[in-house]
């Protein structure tokens, strides 16, 4: 091989390595526009790596994070995983819905909710209709500490279709609860810490 050959073929490996090497930098810096997209799992993450968004489906949906860090959880559900600025879970969206062996639908609904810091969730829109429960509501709660989950507040429709509107203590205990039953009847009840109805309000 000549010294001009020599030359030409190390000048064009050059080239190659650079160009590779350039084709490769500006994948990870530029955007991607496509139609579509099939995937598992989506991992939003901040520049140092901090987990702040999970989209997955069952299979590969996270236990609970804390900390970046996972602790085993089996959730039958495929969704959104929100985490805040430290990685750890802050709420989520999760759906599911299936039949087992048996032919009883198991597991289906979905739930939207948001945590408090280092704590559960605090507010919950979720519906369940499945072979064990079938309601539907706003739950707003005090969850003081880790999972102690207080609920203050329900609004929804429950199993027997009737619609209800309760206020607890803190405590959880129903204080007020608005009635309104699927033929029409209604009714305000007020109770005492110990669920006893000291006053109510029919038509």
């Amino acid at each position: 091989m000549s010294k001009a050959n020599g030359f030409l073929s190390v000048y064009a490996g050059l080239l190659t390595v650079l160009l590779l090497g350039g084709l490769a930098y500006g994948a990870g810096k530029r955007a991607i526009t496509t139609d579509e997209i099939t995937v598992q799992r989506i991992n939003i993450v901040e520049p140092d790596g901090t987990p702040r968004l999970i989209i997955s489906n069952h299979a590969k949906l996270p236990g609970v994070l804390v900390h970046g860090k996972e602790k085993p959880l089996d959730r039958p559900q495929a969704g959104l995983i929100f985490l805040n600025d430290e990685g750890s879970e802050i709420g989520g969206l999760i759906f599911g819905g299936r039949k087992d062996k048996d032919g009883k639908v198991r597991d289906s609904g979905g739930s939207l909710s948001f945590d408090r810091y280092e704590a559960n969730q605090v507010v919950q829109l979720l519906g369940v209709d499945d072979s064990e429960d079938r309601f539907a509501g706003l739950a707003i709660s005090d969850s003081p500490s880790g999972n102690d989950v207080r609920r203050r507040i329900w609004l929804g429709r429950g199993d027997d279709g009737e619609a209800s509107l309760a206020l607890l203590d803190g405590a959880g205990n129903k204080r007020i609860v608005m009635k309104v039953a699927e033929n029409g009847e209604s009714s305000i009840s007020v109770l005492d810490a110990k669920g006893k109805t000291v006053k109510e309000l029919l038509p």
